[in-house]
């Protein structure tokens, strides 16, 4: 029988289910959060995400004491940019495109050192990184088969930005039949106003894509999922 502890959420209780919850942590990327990176220079605000740095390091800690599977996203594009197209190259200043040079080498590239996660959370070893070409984190990806694969059948949720690939990637988990809860002081955005709708849209209608709580409420269950297994 699978324990489950319960998690305080909105709009209703969340159970947080052991051995079948991942925590996704979504494009902790110093091009995104680092100040002179892509997205300050894009104009933004990089404190606006920063702020989610010690809270989501608090909870990657819980969830790592508790054993459940944690999984790394970054965005980022093949350095030939053959997997980058159009619609998205085309985006944004003129000046500064995805595979520009940028202060933390060619914007977006992987292997470049923008493209990888700030130090403050960095993957364990063991921790599964997936490198996705778009805003979902499913899309060209194997992260469905691998959450298959161990068995997962809820997320947690977290990391940057909340309308754009957390939004994406919550969306196409529910439409996969994932359970999920995004932990609401763990996800940023450049944008105060995109913030707070996207996490209402999450919830909305009883939750018409997952649950919402932050980590006062996540991380005591977390504990009290280590507890019970001890």
């Amino acid at each position: 029988m699978t324990r489950t502890v319960e998690v305080a959420a909105e709009p209703s209780p969340y159970e947080l289910a052991a051995g079948r919850t991942a925590l996704i942590v979504i494009d902790m990327q110093r091009d995104f959060l680092l100040p002179g990176g892509f997205g300050e220079s894009l104009g933004n605000d990089v404190d606006r995400l920063r702020v989610v740095v010690p809270p989501l390091a608090a909870l990657l800690a819980a969830a790592r004491t508790a054993g459940l599977m944690v999984i790394h996203t970054r965005e980022g594009h093949l350095p030939d940019l053959s997997d980058c197209p159009p619609a998205k190259l085309n985006r944004g200043a003129p000046s500064k495109r995805i595979g520009d040079p940028g202060r933390y080498g060619r914007i977006l590239i992987r292997g470049e050192y923008g493209h990888d996660i700030i130090d403050e959370l960095a993957p364990a070893d063991g921790e599964v990184v997936i490198d996705k070409p778009g805003k979902g984190a499913f899309y060209a990806t194997a992260l469905h088969d691998t959450l298959t694969a161990a068995g997962i059948t809820h997320l947690l949720i977290t990391g940057v930005t909340t309308e754009v690939c957390v939004h994406t990637t919550t969306r196409e988990a529910n439409d996969r039949g994932y359970e999920c809860l995004v932990v609401s002081d763990c996800v940023g955005s450049y944008f105060p106003e995109f913030q707070r709708v996207g996490l209402e849209m999450v919830k909305a209608q009883g939750g018409i894509f997952g649950w919402v709580a932050d980590t006062a409420a996540v991380i005591p269950a977390l504990n009290a999922l280590t507890t019970t297994a001890a």
